[in-house]
């Protein structure tokens, strides 16, 4: 490559986390936002995993995520989102802390019909000090609990975002990003260096 050809040097980009328990959505959201096709690291799940992976609520579930999950979002020509999806099955953990390593942020994604699931997510920004939103994910198009409800359910304070989504809806994926941005620039100017 030539010297600054093909280079947009006023662009900014910005790595994105997108969390939260098994199953609640976290592949769909970044497949359905990203503009490029989204690198997924999706496996097929086995009797093995039925011990583990409770999919009581998502019986129709059949993958899942072992790695990680890729994706990008221009939001404007000059920012970036690169997004990465983290497993939801606590034996992935392990990799969270490299994941989330330069990010400026992240979506907890939250089923509320498995709440719980989503306090470890909620922890381990909170233990990090990274910004981070709720994006609480209606499953059927419901929002089966009002934003007061579920911030009271995950003893969140009130500086924390909680947006409702439908992983599903690109336009619905991009407004939670873009809560988190905002929310992201926030605490740095209200966090000096």
């Amino acid at each position: 490559m030539r010297p600054g050809v093909g280079i947009r040097p006023n662009v900014i980009s910005a790595k994105i986390v997108v969390g939260g328990g098994f199953g609640a959505g976290k592949t769909t959201f970044v497949g359905t936002v990203s503009e490029i096709a989204p690198l997924t690291t999706e496996a097929v799940l086995t009797d093995a995993s039925t011990s583990v992976d409770d999919l009581a609520a998502t019986p129709d579930k059949s993958t899942t995520t072992v790695a990680m999950d890729f994706g990008r979002l221009s939001l404007d020509a000059e920012l970036i989102l690169y997004l990465f999806g983290t497993p939801g099955q606590h034996r992935f953990w392990f990799m969270w802390d490299d994941l989330v390593r330069g990010a400026i942020g992240a979506v907890v994604l939250v089923d509320t019909r498995r709440l719980a699931d989503c306090f470890a997510a909620v922890d381990f920004f909170e233990d990090r000090g990274l910004p981070y939103v709720v994006g609480v994910n209606c499953f059927n198009g419901v929002l089966s609990h009002t934003v007061e409800d579920v911030r009271e359910a995950l003893a969140i304070g009130s500086a924390v975002p909680i947006v409702p989504c439908d992983a599903r809806e690109r336009e619905s994926t991009k407004r939670t990003l873009i809560a988190l941005v905002e929310h992201a620039m926030r605490k740095s100017v209200a966090t000096p260096a």
